[in-house]
């Protein structure tokens, strides 16, 4: 029911209070001057009595309002004062709190969570370029409008009412399990402890509860201090042990060990559920191969050459020479062979080759020797259609032919990461450790061999 209060300006109209805070109230009204409704938040009297509080409230949200044309920014409409209560004036979205849904229905289905986790990353990257920090990322200040779509709420508020630490008695009290190890130690926020917070929020929207939750808030405080970043799949069974590398990045006591961005760990996320999609957690080497997905790679200088490159330039020299066998034969001249164009297309580039009709096909034996990055290329197709065993000999003989060529060709090193996956596929983990070790001291700032060798050693 509508509230009768002299603390909003004479504009807002029928103010029904639909929140409360450690840092104030907020209310539902109508803005009478253009007749639309308004969520408005009051700074707590507490706090508006220190004038150094009201000042730095004032301050940043100004700042954040900067935002509010971002993507997925809650949008500011004005910022004042009223009987010396600093407010704020911004859009009412209705879909309520990411918090009020994981209250009413516990852990969320993997696809939903990663669109929230999206859009949230693509607000707080936003504001992190323009030199904002959120410090305070949590469901609560997630809001979701009709569509169900998250918006972000509260840029900076939190060190406005001076709750950047744990010493402001009575004001951390419910967000302590999402502070990064050096905000819980009285450090300054940074971009990368936003980052460190969406990283809980996705754990918590994954599983339904919070990483280190702990009974009291100093026991959950210390726990994102001190505690190693528990297992994913521990916690729900139904998640895949895959996001655990992922998790450790993101929740990584280091903040120059995280991800350099929202939107990476997110990419990190949707890459790790791709890669166990329809696979199974076992590696019991008397099981048939898992079909699972080699590791997604980043950046421009992938683990693998295409392979598609090849197969067209082979394409091209057998077509040129069945034009010039055919035209040197005793056949007659309707009997040479035709040659046809295809195009083949493979990551967004484009390969016309000329190829001659298909000859009966024959099931030729793996090849012994040769060239060994073909070998690579051709035990990473194998990789692709999940026969790891397969792939293994034509690995084991281009680790043998690349071995010793260390940064003057990455292929050894993709080699032997490609190796050793294939043996942790099959269960052969022993095995897989030398590889995987050999592939990361080749390229040491590549995360995949990291992450497989960590599987291979628990295993």
């Amino acid at each position: 029911m509508p509230v009768e209060t002299d603390l909003l300006p004479p504009r807002y109209k029928g103010a029904k209070r639909i929140g409360r805070g450690a840092m104030g109230e907020i209310y539902r009204a109508t803005d009478t001057t253009l007749g639309r409704a308004v969520a408005i938040k009051l700074l707590a009297q507490r706090y508006a009595e220190d004038d150094a509080i009201r000042a730095r409230f004032t301050r940043e949200a100004l700042s954040a309002a900067r935002l509010s044309g971002a993507p997925n920014v809650v949008t500011i409409f004005d910022v004042g004062e009223w009987n010396d209560r600093p407010f704020i004036v911004m859009e009412y979205l209705g879909g309520g709190s990411l918090d009020e849904r994981l209250q009413r229905e516990g852990a969320q289905p993997p696809g939903r969570a990663l669109d929230w986790l999206g859009q949230t990353a693509r607000a707080l990257d936003a504001a992190h370029a323009e030199g904002v920090v959120h410090r305070d990322v949590k469901p609560a200040n997630l809001l979701l409008d009709r569509n169900g779509n998250v918006h972000v709420a509260d840029f900076g508020i939190a060190s406005a009412a001076g709750m950047d630490s744990l010493t402001a008695t009575g004001t951390v009290l419910g967000t302590a399990g999402y502070l990064a190890p050096e905000q819980a130690q009285g450090g300054r926020a940074t971009a990368a402890s936003d980052r460190y917070a969406l990283g809980v929020v996705g754990w918590e929207l994954l599983t339904g509860s919070r990483p280190f939750q702990s009974e009291t808030l100093t026991a959950e405080a210390a726990a994102h201090v001190n505690q190693p970043v528990p297992s994913v799949c521990d916690r729900n069974p139904d998640l895949p042990c895959e996001l655990d590398p992922v998790f450790e990045r993101a929740l990584a006591k280091d903040p120059a060990d995280r991800f350099g961005s929202n939107a990476e760990f997110v990419a990190a996320l949707r890459a790790a559920l791709d890669e166990a999609a329809g696979s199974t957690r076992a590696f019991a080497p008397a099981a048939p191969p898992p079909r699972r997905r080699p590791p997604r790679r980043r950046g421009r200088s992938p683990w693998l050459v295409p392979l598609v490159a090849l197969l067209a330039l082979a394409a091209i020299v057998g077509g040129i020479l069945g034009a010039v066998l055919g035209g040197h034969s005793g056949s007659h001249p309707q009997a040479r062979t035709q040659t046809h164009v295809r195009t083949v297309t493979r990551q967004g580039s484009t390969v016309q080759a000329t190829t001659a009709p298909a000859a009966p096909t024959t099931t030729a034996a793996a090849p012994t020797g040769g060239d060994p990055h073909r070998l690579n290329d051709q035990g990473y197709e194998a990789m692709q259609r999940g026969d790891y065993a397969a792939a293994i000999p034509l690995l084991q003989q281009a680790v043998q032919g690349l071995r010793g060529t260390g940064p003057a060709d990455p292929y050894e090193a993709y080699a032997n990461f490609n190796l050793g996956y294939s043996l942790l596929q099959l269960g052969r983990c022993s095995e897989a450790v030398p590889y995987l070790e050999r592939a990361k001291e080749l390229e040491p700032p590549r995360h995949e061999p990291k992450e497989a060798l960590k599987r291979a050693k628990k295993c």
